[in-house]
């Protein structure tokens, strides 16, 4: 398919956002650090500092969020650069460039803003941004986000688990899956012109998916509100998925029996399956899944990382695949 063209792996330069000297300084105190007498113990809470120096770039609102508990939720890996974060997006309703979002998402209007909770559950309730911003305390994640096309990243977010919202509207006993329906505006997004997908973009997850305590529902990045390009002022991210399962934008929540039929799978079932479990053992029909590119390693003799079963998050997740053939259901 013509429009499935942007897979290529160049992706803009972008400045760095912390000053050279205190780079060089971070590191060399994370050296110092690590090979104290505390090992591990030290070279983490390092890393968490280090994490701090780049959480406030300064350009939007803050939204602070407190050290996550959740197991798996604080991945101790270099955040990769907000430059670079917030401008190489998937965002199809901006554009099918990578840089389009960054471009063109100024038009996006994030508030006022409200999402329908409907469908199989007790207490169906149409939330103000407002409301939402209320259900829980925000906490602080870092992510490693992995694209279906070979690159990743790691994003520290803020939000709460989506469970926090699913306990409050109370599921019936038919809900099996939840949908997410995401913002389809021609006015504000200029990429709805296009045919690229049936809009608007949905979405879904089994709910046992999402009431995975990783499962998250952000509000923010870096220590700021989402940037439009980034998905605001709400969206899913279940960093065990390739990134296009965490909906952006999202305006409508559904509750579900029978599996949503979501915007890739109606574009292209053979190449984009409803779980999209990261998997380097199932490859794309198109190119392998064994290995990616993450951003910001771009030195001429930068090697590929190997990528994770679940992309690193199997200890939290496997079990909910037990027994299932994960190359049927991909």
């Amino acid at each position: 398919m013509q429009y499935l063209k942007d897979r290529g792996f160049v992706h803009p330069h972008a400045s760095e956002i912390t000053p050279r000297s205190v780079y060089e300084g971070r590191r060399t105190l994370l050296r110092q650090m690590a090979a104290g007498a505390a090992g591990l113990a030290l070279a983490g809470w390092a890393a968490r500092d280090a994490l701090a120096q780049v959480q406030r770039p300064g350009k939007l609102m803050a939204l602070a969020g407190s050290r996550s508990a959740v197991a798996g939720a604080l991945t101790m890996e270099k955040p990769t650069a907000y430059a670079d974060a917030t401008s190489y997006n998937n965002f199809y309703e901006f554009g099918t460039g990578k840089s389009d979002p960054a471009g063109a998402a100024g038009s996006l209007k994030p508030r006022p803003w409200a999402v329908a909770v409907e469908g199989e559950v007790k207490k169906p309730k149409v939330f103000d941004l407002d409301e939402l911003l209320r259900i829980a305390p925000m906490e602080d994640r870092s992510y490693r986000l992995r694209c279906v096309e070979g690159w990743s990243m790691v994003i520290p977010w803020v939000g709460w688990s989506l469970a926090e919202l699913i306990r409050r509207v109370e599921p019936t006993g038919n809900a099996k899956y939840v949908e997410f329906v995401t913002l389809a505006d021609r006015a504000q997004m200029p990429g709805l012109r296009s045919g690229v997908l049936d809009w608007p973009y949905v979405e879904g997850l089994r709910l046992d998916e999402a009431m995975h305590p990783l499962t998250l529902l952000a509000f923010g990045l870096y220590g700021e509100v989402l940037p439009n390009q980034n998905g605001a002022p709400l969206r899913l991210v279940v960093p065990w998925k390739y990134g296009f399962k965490s909906a952006k934008s999202i305006v409508k929540i559904r509750f579900v029996e029978r599996e949503p039929r979501t915007a890739w799978v109606k574009a292209a079932a053979q190449e984009y399956g409803f779980y999209s479990n990261v998997n380097p053992n199932v490859d794309h029909p198109r190119w392998s899944q064994a290995t990616e590119r993450r951003i910001g390693e771009d030195g001429l003799f930068q090697k590929k990382r190997p990528t994770l079963m679940f992309n690193g998050y199997g200890p939290q997740v496997g079990q909910l695949y037990a027994g299932m053939d994960l190359k049927k259901y991909f």
